[in-house]
């Protein structure tokens, strides 16, 4: 789909044109089925700009949190689609750390795990590391993914990490999010065993490439 389609969708998005957004969403996964291309190309892309509007005040708080509620519901749309796909015997479970409440990113992630096979157990917004890790023991996943979109929420998502290491020694951490467009890769990477990835197309690559 072509710029003009985008700028379409993000005024709409702006404007709190649901119907608008519907038909431009579903026109763009008509026209190439690939999740990825969807979620980094429309979604995430016309919420980061969504994003820095507010920062600028151009926007209202109210006009950014429906936006982000019709990208949430336009993301459901999916669903059907992907529970219908085979399945490759491997599962992720995706969590925001505690006090994160921008959830779009983990379920982003979490669509990438299912849209590939996998089974993706998706927490939602602000998980303790207690649900955490009792998910963890019920579910015995392959990989764990957190999600962090506000900066200043980057230690609690690291010292999460570390915490599910001290419990799981050997399970791979995933971690990624627009927090860390201001830094904390080299943090991150410092606990053994954890993964920065820095766009849904690295994600993608990654669960393809882990799941044999």
């Amino acid at each position: 789909m072509n710029e003009k389609s985008y700028r379409r969708y993000l005024n709409a998005l702006i404007a709190g044109d649901q119907r608008q957004c519907q038909e431009i969403f579903e026109a763009w996964f008509a026209a190439n089925p690939d999740l990825c291309h969807l979620y980094d190309g429309l979604v995430q892309r016309s919420l980061y700009e969504v994003g820095v509007l507010w920062e600028r005040n151009q926007i209202s708080v109210a006009t950014e949190h429906l936006a982000t509620a019709i990208s949430e519901g336009l993301m459901n749309l999916i669903y059907p689609r992907l529970f219908k796909l085979p399945r490759v015997g491997k599962s992720a479970v995706v969590a925001c750390s505690a006090n994160e409440y921008h959830q779009i990113g983990g379920k982003m992630v979490a669509d990438i795990f299912e849209a590939n096979g996998w089974r993706g157990y998706f927490l939602g917004a602000s998980t303790s590391p207690q649900e955490l890790l009792g998910l963890i023991q019920g579910k015995c996943p392959d990989v764990v993914a957190l999600s962090v979109a506000v900066h200043a929420n980057l230690d609690a998502v690291l010292s999460l990490a570390e915490t599910v290491r001290g419990a799981f020694a050997d399970l791979p951490i995933l971690v990624g999010g627009q927090a860390f467009l201001l830094g904390g890769r080299e943090r991150a990477e410092q606990i053994a065993g954890v993964h920065y990835l820095a766009s849904l197309a690295e994600l993608e690559a990654w669960v393809i490439r882990h799941a044999g």
